[in-house]
């Protein structure tokens, strides 16, 4: 039987390699995944906190994995839908929380380990968030190290970000690699799996919740389309379009989730925006409140 380790490395390949993923579900039925995933769960304070069912870290064993494995392999396995709860913001009003059952949690874990395997080596270099590794403070260094010389910022905060992802947008850009039609199916179920609020079902059309443990690498691997568009498109404008280049000599972005900072020309970052939405309706909005476009030169 492979170690974790084994499984996970071999999927890394393939991604490194851009090939797709197939076969990838009977990997679920290897039990030493689940208690790779047990051993970082458990260490979590939210472990003990119960989702819709009274169902927690609390009694887990190799029983239960067998038998979680099990229906995973007749393809009975069923998310159930996760309690939502709303805590404040800082700076006023309130975001929804997410909480799972601790069996929703263990597969979601899984599946993180291994499209986060597969993915991690695609992601960009100015992705900084919700990665082994990288933060806050990686992100500031490369943004005193690269943004040398900037006239002018353009700070974006999308609103809204894990509450508006697109299913079916994030489901295209999966499919593009997932050649898995059962894994695909699972991941799919488990953005549909709906949430309990004040004991009321309420089904889900877009959004990953905030408090998901497979939420925040889905959102990076969306988020990825937007770090691809800037780098590809905004940036190759930016270098070659000297006569309205008021950047130091490129444009250079860098992005901590749903929060980024982008050094530019305002003339060609419209412009490519607008070229973009012409080719697709836009799926975010960037929120009025903590987004600024502002010249920064002495």
């Amino acid at each position: 039987m492979q170690t974790a380790d084994q499984i996970l490395q071999a999927i890394r390949k393939l991604g490194e390699q851009r090939q797709p993923l197939t076969r990838i579900y009977r990997s679920l039925f290897n039990p030493q995944l689940y208690l790779a995933a047990y051993h970082k769960l458990s260490r979590n304070q939210g472990a003990l906190t119960p989702g819709s069912e009274n169902d927690t870290v609390d009694g887990m064993s190799l029983k239960r994995i067998r038998k979680l494995i099990a229906d995973l392999r007749e393809e009975q396995f069923r998310f159930r839908p996760a309690r939502r709860i709303h805590i404040p913001k800082k700076s006023g009003g309130s975001r929804p929380l997410g909480l799972p059952n601790f069996t929703e949690k263990l597969i979601q874990e899984v599946l993180r380990m291994i499209l986060e395997a597969y993915y991690e080596p695609r992601f960009r270099d100015s992705s900084h968030g919700f990665r082994t590794g990288r933060g806050c403070h990686t992100a500031l260094t490369q943004i005193h190290q690269q943004f040398q010389g900037a006239s002018w910022l353009i700070e974006g905060d999308i609103k809204g970000c894990f509450d508006n992802i697109d299913h079916q947008v994030l489901l295209d850009i999966l499919s593009r690699d997932i050649q898995d039609g059962r894994l695909f199916n699972l991941i799919r179920m488990s953005l549909d799996a709906g949430v309990l609020e004040d004991w009321v079902y309420h089904r889900t059309y877009s959004g990953t919740p905030q408090g998901g443990v497979l939420s925040p690498l889905l959102a990076n691997i969306y988020l990825h389309e937007l770090d691809t568009f800037i780098e590809e498109t905004i940036v190759p404008q930016s270098d070659i379009n000297k006569s309205v280049a008021l950047a130091h000599r490129s444009t250079r972005t860098t992005r901590t989730t749903d929060d980024f900072p982008l050094y530019a020309t305002p003339t060609i970052f419209c412009s490519a925006l607008s070229g973009r939405r012409q080719r697709r309706k836009p799926s975010k909005q960037l929120s009025e409140h903590s987004s600024m476009i502002a010249c920064i030169s002495p």
